[in-house]
């Protein structure tokens, strides 16, 4: 048998082998990493698009990997292989605080990852205690800001941890007014929730996901959001930029897969989490999260994480904030 007769037969087989391998992984699950516990507003969201985009892209499983503020999670996903079959959450603290945060990054946010698509923008809102609120006379924005610069000291404000979004946006404000009010971080955004609701502190910069039950309830008040205009879910309050303008601290996240993710998986991707981010049923969903989706392409959402890594720099400089 000469070379030729015995190359064809094993050309042969390595195709074969080849199309399994590839069979094999369009067979396998995709891995979708929440680099938080299971539950929170972040959770629930992965898990919903989880299930709208089985029938395009097989089964998705959601697997949680919490700890670290989100690195633990992120870092898994950065350091996966690049062949779509594990994507991850990227969120405001992972991509766009920690990296300041830390001293020391596990991951590179700018570098390590493909962005697929933004899913949501939840407002987050700077709330009272209905109470205290009542009884200091302050109704809106301006009456806070006025109080407080009439009794410097005398408000604090709580928050789920030094450098959290809620203490960030805390420290903005107070750049941005001029007043002083005591920072008291709690082990979680829950503790400072209770915390407020029991009057012991005098308001928080809250996830309107979780600050929007007791604001139902009656109480808390909600005194102004954080986006740069309205929010659709609280449309009878301001945002904190018609006063001092420019001011905008929004909870957002997204889908990334590691770097190196081939386009037409990014792309193949991308097509599937949009559809399921535009279809009614998962809009009606979110909507119960207080939360607005968000669906672009890789393109714009990569641009919007360095945007917001850039912000956040400097945010985070001013405060002073540091975790180790």
């Amino acid at each position: 048998m000469n070379r030729r007769n015995l190359l064809i037969p094993l050309l042969a087989c390595m195709a074969s082998f080849s199309f399994s391998a590839t069979a094999l992984a369009q067979n396998r699950p995709i891995r979708l990493i929440v680099p938080y516990a299971p539950g929170g507003p972040i959770d629930v969201t992965a898990r919903i698009l989880a299930e709208r985009v089985k029938d395009s892209l097989g089964p998705v499983v959601v697997e949680n990997r919490a700890g670290a503020g989100g690195n633990i999670g992120a870092d898994l996903v950065a350091k996966s292989a690049p062949d779509g079959l594990t994507i991850g959450i990227a969120a405001t603290a992972t991509h766009a605080v920690n990296p300041w945060l830390f001293k020391k990054m596990p991951y590179n946010a700018a570098t390590d990852f493909a962005p697929l698509t933004q899913i949501l923008r939840v407002p987050n809102v700077l709330v009272m205690n209905m109470e205290v609120a009542q009884r200091l006379g302050i109704s809106n924005l301006a009456d806070l800001i006025a109080y407080a610069r009439a009794n410097p000291g005398k408000l604090n404000y709580g928050s789920g941890g030094n450098g959290s979004a809620g203490h960030l946006a805390g420290e903005m404000f107070k750049a941005q007014t001029g007043i002083f009010a005591v920072h008291i971080p709690y082990n979680g955004a829950n503790p400072a929730q209770l915390a407020l609701q029991g009057a012991q502190v005098d308001f928080n910069f809250d996830n309107l996901a979780t600050a929007a039950p007791g604001i139902r309830a009656g109480k808390l008040k909600a005194i102004a959001v954080t986006t740069l205009n309205r929010s659709s879910a609280l449309p009878d309050v301001p945002p904190v930029a018609d006063t001092l303008k420019g001011f905008s601290i929004d909870t957002w996240w997204g889908l990334v897969a590691p770097a190196g993710t081939p386009k037409e998986t990014v792309a193949r991707l991308n097509q599937a989490f949009v559809a399921a981010l535009r279809a009614p049923e998962t809009q009606t969903r979110f909507a119960g999260l207080m939360a607005e989706p968000v669906p672009t392409n890789p393109e714009e959402f990569g641009a919007f994480m360095k945007s917001e890594l850039t912000k956040y720099q400097a945010v985070v400089k001013a405060t002073g904030a540091q975790v180790d």
